[in-house]
């Protein structure tokens, strides 16, 4: 079994995203998702914020892919409180790489993934989300230029009361160049100023300027769709498939 790299963030995942990006995709993505009634992928599905979201917005039949054990086991929990859910969502244990649905999906939802690709990674990320969509079908994604990252001192990105303990997550750039980012992530838990545990993690992270991730999809056969700022959208060259 491989390590779960993202295990000692588990229990800080909601309190954290749900204060993050997900209000912003909450308000932006469901437009984006109209008409889209079969099927859809989401790649990095998580504790199944966005999960959660897809299934209301669309009737359709919803793939969720993740590689992490921890993050499945809250998605898993999250489906089996909601009998049309459980239904409805696959869990698939892979990475977006490892991709195989039975038939060409409407559309894929990527949140906050991109950054886990660098250039070669992406190349082919494009290539299997590309050959997992019907003609016509739409990849939808949050992405947006970034000020280059410059290394700091470690300060706490976000702080939440759960009973008598907080559970605070801290983080720091430790190294910058091009678009690649590495940084230093502590996940604290306190009481009454007593630290009862701490963890660290030292990821590294991708952020391609626009107009490098705009050439890519085009390269790999998508065409760009309207999009508010903050999302993009693209769509698989070719006609849309018609059932």
């Amino acid at each position: 079994m491989r390590e779960d790299a993202c295990a000692v963030a588990v229990p800080f995942y909601d309190l954290w995203h749900g204060d993050g990006h997900v209000p912003m995709v909450r308000e932006l993505l469901p437009p984006l998702l109209a008409g889209v009634r079969r099927s859809v992928v989401e790649i990095g599905a998580g504790t199944g914020l966005i999960t959660e979201l897809i299934a209301r917005e669309t009737p359709a039949e919803i793939y969720a892919v993740e590689p992490s054990l921890g993050m499945r086991s809250v998605l898993l929990s999250r489906l089996a409180a909601d009998p049309g859910l459980l239904r409805r969502v696959t869990v698939l244990p892979c990475g977006a790489l490892d991709l195989e649905v039975d038939e060409p999906v409407e559309a894929v939802v990527m949140i906050s993934v991109l950054q886990s690709f660098a250039a070669a990674g992406r190349a082919e990320l494009w290539r299997v989300l590309r050959d997992g969509l019907e003609p016509g079908g739409r990849l939808v994604f949050n992405w947006r230029d970034r000020a280059p990252a410059v290394p700091g001192d470690l300060e706490v990105l976000g702080s939440y009361q759960v009973g008598r303990h907080t559970y605070a997550v801290a983080g720091q750039v430790l190294a910058a160049e091009g678009e690649r980012v590495t940084s230093r992530f502590v996940y604290r838990v306190e009481r009454r100023g007593t630290v009862l545990s701490a963890d660290e993690v030292i990821t590294t992270a991708h952020w391609p300027a626009g107009h490098v991730v705009a050439a890519e999809l085009k390269e790999a056969g998508f065409e760009p769709g309207d999009a508010p700022a903050g999302m993009q959208v693209w769509h698989a060259a070719g006609p849309a498939h018609v059932r």
